[in-house]
């Protein structure tokens, strides 16, 4: 994992929020610890907890950091107008998908244990639900768009299909390759025909 200085302030919160990732990548839940963030990013002792307060604090903290580079990785600000068609949504999840699998593996490993995690505190299911809506709902109104009779539904079947493709990639029993982006931009062809066309 690499280790850099921060600055004071947004800096440091977003390096302590970035740690905080990594270690969950690495290590697991039980291996996130305030001292262990101090630690991996090279901060004084005490930082993290100046900074995030509670172990909850510190998870809301990553949440919202993984939302955020989701975001970047996954391209939401850069998909396709409603007018662009089936194609380039197809094209354009296809490409977000490849980039998630090819360099972003530890995030991918880290959303699963926060998303696991969400399931046992409300609280931080709240702040997990809140940042899922940034991908949804671009994608209900795409989907309404290309002419879904449902648009919520069949969001719902996309991001599912996206989900499954990811976690069988990383953690799941095809986790030794990364299928390129024609192979993605296929299935994702194949489940909009069958949405969209069935």
């Amino acid at each position: 994992m690499p280790v850099e200085k921060a600055a004071t302030g947004s800096a440091r919160a977003q390096l302590i929020a970035d740690t905080a990732l990594a270690l969950l990548a690495e290590r697991g839940m039980r291996g996130l610890t305030h001292r262990a963030v101090d630690e991996a990013a090279g901060l004084p002792l005490g930082s993290t907890s100046n900074q995030a307060r509670t172990r909850l604090a510190l998870l809301e903290a990553a949440v919202r950091r993984l939302a955020h580079r989701e975001s970047e990785v996954l391209g939401v600000p850069g998909l396709p107008g409603p007018a662009a068609g089936r194609e380039a949504l197809a094209e354009a999840v296809a490409l977000a998908l490849h980039r998630s699998l090819t360099g972003q593996r530890a995030l991918l490993i880290a959303r699963y244990e926060l998303a696991l995690e969400a399931t046992r505190r409300p609280e931080l299911r709240r702040i997990y639900d809140s940042a899922g809506r940034v991908f949804r709902e671009p994608l209900t109104l795409l989907m309404a768009a290309n002419g879904s009779p449902d648009p919520e539904r069949h969001a719902l079947s996309l991001v599912a299909w996206c989900e499954g493709m990811m976690f069988s990639r990383v953690a799941g029993s095809f986790h030794t390759e990364a299928p390129d982006p024609a192979q993605l931009r296929a299935g994702v062809g194949e489940l909009l025909r069958g949405m969209l066309d069935g």
